[in-house]
């Protein structure tokens, strides 16, 4: 296992980081400590979580988990969502925060988060509110460092602003939605990141399962998340994901890659990724994500892989600067 520092903390964490939202549901008690065993064995140091994720369940499978290897591992958790049916249940006010926080260190039967995600932006609180009380949560040990999912990189950045200009804890890790045939990120989040040194940790490198070899252009399953989640199916509704997929995993398949492995090791590939988020219903499932490390992605292999999807237009509009025709300084 390769192990990456987590943007500027001097942290290390292992090159996949293993993500719990499965435990407690799909996967219960019995298989949720199976794959953890075999994340730990595989050398993973690194678990993603949240509150939200079977409604506080996943987190303390998560908690007695870690209970007697806590000092080397790094956990995370993320607030934002709702976990009742009280106006102030949700948000990242600092009303909603302080309680999430100390709902999050009882489950997982911890002193503190090593990394806590807001976990969506929020339209209604000031991020100067949102980021003071996440600063105070770092003073007041109960968290180790701050981190932003499903930000856009203008978000992210602005808050990165405030957190300087107040000398206050910044977000150090990103979590966004990064895959073949989800390529977004790579237009501002990613070049942000690098710029700015900051973590990625990004979720869906399958796409929800699309690019497993389940799905095509007139292939579905009987089940799996594309089939039987609201969400997922907006998510992948276009028909052009599909095509994608079916290219993909006849380009595995023809240069003998299991496709989850490829896929996975793809995003990895990104010098702006430090690990992505790899999830799994069972121990068979799990093992071709961790066999992403196996495989060699090379500077040709990566770009034809990249070729099977479109790559998104640049921030700026002017792709004549992505080729030869670019305007430079002249020395």
């Amino acid at each position: 296992m390769e192990y990456r520092l987590l943007g500027k903390t001097g942290v290390k964490v292992s090159s996949l980081c293993f993500g719990t939202m499965s435990f407690g549901g799909i996967a219960d008690e019995k298989m949720s400590a199976a794959m953890f065993d075999q994340c730990r064995e595989a050398g993973i140091n690194f678990f993603d979580c949240a509150n939200v994720y079977e409604g506080g369940k996943s987190e303390e499978i998560l908690g007695r988990l870690i209970a007697d290897c806590r000092d080397q591992v790094v956990i995370t958790s993320k607030v934002y969502f709702n976990m009742g049916d009280g106006v102030n249940d949700g948000g990242s006010s600092r009303y909603h925060i302080v309680r999430a926080v100390e709902g999050s260190l009882k489950r997982l039967n911890t002193d503190y988060i090593d990394l806590y995600f807001i976990h969506r932006f929020d339209d209604t609180t000031p991020l100067e509110e949102t980021l003071s009380v996440l600063n105070d949560l770092v003073r007041q040990g109960k968290v180790l460092y701050i981190g932003a999912s499903n930000y856009a990189a203008w978000q992210v950045a602005k808050a990165l602003g405030i957190s300087r200009q107040n000398a206050w804890a910044r977000f150090e890790c990103i979590q966004p939605m990064y895959n073949l045939v989800k390529r977004q990120a790579e237009v501002e989040l990613l070049p942000m990141a690098i710029s700015e040194q900051v973590g990625v940790i990004p979720y869906s490198p399958l796409g929800g399962g699309l690019l497993t070899g389940k799905y095509g252009i007139k292939k579905r399953p009987e089940s799996g998340r594309l089939m039987e989640s609201k969400m997922y199916k907006l998510r992948y509704a276009a028909q052009e994901v599909y095509e994608i997929a079916e290219r993909f995993v006849a380009f595995a398949k023809e240069h003998d890659f299991n496709p989850v492995s490829l896929a996975i090791a793809w995003v990895n590939a990104h010098k702006g990724v430090t690990a992505p988020i790899i999830g799994a219903r069972n121990t068979d499932q799990l093992a071709p994500a961790l066999a992403s490390m196996d495989i060699d992605m090379t500077p040709e292999l990566y770009e034809q892989i990249s070729h099977l999807s479109p790559k998104p237009p640049v921030a700026t509009d002017r792709n004549e600067e992505e080729g030869e025709y670019r305007f430079k300084v002249r020395k």
